[in-house]
């Protein structure tokens, strides 16, 4: 046992308390993270300096060493969040996997649509753009008021893949928070039970009921999902883009091609 003057006794890099009233010499129940690094190196220096921390209040009773030991961690905050903690936690882990299962598909399809971009007239039905075209080939006989229609049928029927699980993004996102605050209201609910039957003469009582863990949690959750649906809807919107421009520029050269035939010849004015 080592005593760091009249504030710390260390042992085994562990903090101990001493109560002079009952003789008894234990380790703290729990040890304050972090500082038990240096501890162990003080107990085993020889000479030098060594850093260690210690607790001024330590002959008063150590409170600011109990209070740094009893400072909960990451894990244990997360637990603090109850039930409403755990299912924001379930959102923010299926947003994620939703959101890079539709990047990876959109990433192949969009490479799909490139490649359709250089064959030409080539058409390929293995992406969007390639049976866009391939519609545009069927009807060819088609005026150009009629062949834009067709054109925006098919890429009508394109768009529900393109998007799929994009929405369901934007609602994790939306919700998150909304979650959050639940969690927090309904602390403070049971907050106020304890208070009508106990009083307020205990802040701990209401620091501990009112928890805000939950509410961090659905901004944790909320803003990285908000950032995926924005990254993987690019895609989408990338891939859309491409397809209407194309659908454009058919319709514009098919009436372009119709331009001359409508154009009639004046007749000549008689002397």
């Amino acid at each position: 046992v080592l005593r760091v003057g009249v504030f710390n006794l260390l042992s085994n890099g562990h903090y101990l308390s001493y109560n002079p009233d009952s003789g008894v010499l234990a380790e703290l129940a729990r040890q304050p993270r972090g500082l038990s690094k240096g501890a162990l190196a003080l107990q085993s220096a020889t000479e030098g300096f060594t850093p260690v921390s210690v607790d001024p209040s330590g002959p008063v009773g150590g409170g600011l060493l109990r209070a740094l030991a009893d400072r909960p961690g990451p894990l244990e905050k997360w637990r603090q969040g109850g039930l409403v903690g755990y299912v924001i936690t379930g959102l923010g882990a299926v947003a994620l996997v939703l959101a890079l299962w539709r990047a990876f598909v959109l990433r192949g399809v969009f490479s799909g649509v490139r490649r359709q971009l250089k064959q030409g007239a080539e058409y390929v039905h293995d992406n969007p753009l390639g049976r866009v075209l391939s519609v545009a080939d069927t009807y060819a006989g088609l005026d150009p008021e009629s062949m834009e229609l067709k054109l925006h049928e098919a890429i009508l029927k394109e768009r529900p893949s393109i998007e799929k699980a994009l929405n369901l993004l934007k609602i994790i996102a939306m919700i998150a928070p909304l979650l959050g605050l639940l969690g927090t209201v309904t602390g403070m609910i049971v907050v106020f039970q304890q208070i009508t039957i106990f009083g307020a003469g205990d802040p701990k009582l209401m620091a501990g009921g009112i928890s805000l863990v939950t509410t961090v949690l659905g901004l944790l959750v909320a803003i990285p999902t908000l950032l995926l649906h924005t990254w993987v809807n690019g895609y989408a919107r990338g891939i859309l883009h491409v397809l209407e421009e194309q659908s454009a520029g058919i319709v514009a050269l098919k009436a372009e091609a119709r331009l001359p035939d409508a154009v009639s010849p004046q007749p000549s004015a008689q002397a």
